[in-house]
């Protein structure tokens, strides 16, 4: 009765971020709809073009019907409404500024997604995979790939039966 998300590592494509000074450190937070944001607990340095950070962060998201209804429920929805644009678990590629520069934001630099209604149809989790991550200033453009691990299957599943039940 749960999602287990693994953030494994980051490259970076020839793109506006390898030559932009200013970026220096890299962070990944994940986000489920509105639940749930977690991030790895390290900001890397920036990767050269074709080197790759690696993270090895792991998180699990329970979705126990005692405890995590609210999160079940959205699941169930999510299943059952395909028109829904919440159906993503959203990856952020952030900037952290440098330690003397603490004035500056943490800035946005790219987007990932892994589709949950997608491991749902295909009946397969997403094992070691790299997802194409989009530049936040240019959705079209592609600025690297993350490679992750999503396991929901089970879960969503367990929902699913859970719906025809109900």
């Amino acid at each position: 009765e749960k999602i287990r998300i693994e953030i494994i590592s980051f490259g970076l494509t020839d793109s506006r971020i390898v030559s932009d000074a200013t970026i220096q450190q890299l962070f990944v937070e994940c986000r489920l709809y509105n639940f749930l944001a977690e991030e790895t607990p390290l900001s890397l340095p920036k990767p050269t073009s074709g080197q790759r950070i690696h993270y090895n962060y792991s998180n699990v998201i329970y979705v126990d019907k005692a405890n995590n209804r609210a999160r079940r429920e959205y699941l169930k929805s999510m299943l059952l409404k395909p028109d829904l644009h919440t159906d993503s678990l959203r990856f952020t590629v952030v900037s952290d500024p440098p330690e003397d520069e603490q004035d500056l934001e943490c800035e946005d630099i790219g987007f990932a997604y892994v589709s949950l209604r997608e491991i749902f149809q295909k009946q397969r989790d997403i094992i070691e995979q790299d997802i194409d991550v989009f530049d936040s200033q240019d959705d079209s453009a592609v600025i690297g790939k993350l490679k992750v691990s999503v396991e929901a299957l089970h879960a969503l599943r367990s929902v699913y039966e859970e719906c025809k039940d109900d």
